[in-house]
């Protein structure tokens, strides 16, 4: 029953009103860095509730199983990796061998719902986007999962998100140490890729090819990917702030100082957002493949040696 809590009210609830409340902090900062007004506080709830009440229409010849069902399964594994997150958050203890390899798995599955349901509609436009899709993944993926091992190293070699949030708790922060720190800027850029945002929407690129992957979507499709893109900017800093800044803690100052955090996550990422072109796809690749999964690679060797 607890679970079930969790999944409902921290997994979806909370997840979703935090993930929209940090787009539109990202949209107002952006927007004043354009000498715009920006929108209000409840434009991205508006946004989306507008959407469920269009039509959804389905483009003749797409697979129309995959092509609904796709941002389905994007949603529900957000969900569910924001639910591993609390519970480890909240209860250390309640922790289980493999659940960072789950949530590491979990967090590929939004990006394959957006290739699948690219593909799916059968636009040449949207499977364009795909195909660019998929070469991002397995540009950050390496560098990615290179930078996670850092912590799994400091931890004791454990692949459990409580131990990692526990050796924290005893001996500080990962950040702080060099190789947490090197892997904490390399797992950034990868977030930046894994959220699609500037300088790596390549895929849907809408000055390009006008959404990529999501042009055929409309009314309650498109409003279930922007969702799942909304709470995305909440589950994986949060990810990040349990694998390096010790997680959120509820205790008097320790609360105000998790809030803090998350928010710099954020103003980090919308810098990145709004000081970078978009870059091609194959100069992303190199990028990943290169400079980030060497600095991955280094960290590692870091933490094997202490440091």
């Amino acid at each position: 029953m607890i679970y079930l809590f969790y999944l409902i009210f921290y997994g979806f609830l909370l997840t979703a009103i935090v993930g929209l409340l940090a787009s539109w902090i990202d949209r107002k900062v952006t927007a004043r860095v354009q000498y715009r007004v920006g929108p209000p506080v409840l434009q991205p709830l508006i946004d989306i509730v507008k959407l469920l009440g269009k039509e959804t229409l389905i483009p003749k010849g797409a697979s129309k199983m995959t092509f609904l069902g796709a941002p389905l399964a994007g949603l529900a594994s957000v969900i569910l990796v924001s639910t591993l997150l609390w519970v480890n958050n909240v209860s250390s203890n309640s922790t289980f061998l493999g659940d960072l390899i789950v949530v590491i798995y979990l967090l590929t599955i939004p990006s394959v719902s957006i290739i699948m349901g690219g593909f799916a509609s059968r636009n040449p436009l949207a499977s364009l986007g795909a195909s660019r899709e998929m070469k991002l993944i397995l540009g950050y993926e390496l560098p990615f999962v290179l930078a996670v091992f850092v912590p799994v190293i400091k931890s004791g070699f454990s692949i459990r998100l409580g131990d990692i949030l526990n050796y924290q708790l005893q001996n500080g922060v990962i950040i702080g140490s060099w190789s947490g720190f090197i892997a904490f800027v390399v797992v950034v850029m990868c977030i930046q890729a894994k959220l699609a945002l500037v300088p790596f929407d390549i895929a849907e690129a809408e000055t390009e090819i006008v959404g990529g992957p999501l042009i055929e979507y409309s009314g309650s499709g498109l409003a279930v990917y922007r969702l799942m893109k909304n709470m995305l900017l909440f589950v994986l800093p949060f990810f990040l702030m349990i694998l390096f800044m010790g997680g959120l803690r509820f205790d008097g100052i320790h609360l105000l100082w998790g809030i803090l955090k998350y928010v710099g996550l954020v103003a980090i990422i919308t810098v990145i957002r709004n000081t970078n072109p978009r870059v091609r796809i194959d100069q992303a690749v190199r990028f990943f493949w290169g400079p980030m999964t060497v600095l991955a690679s280094i960290s590692v060797i870091m933490a094997f040696l202490g440091l």
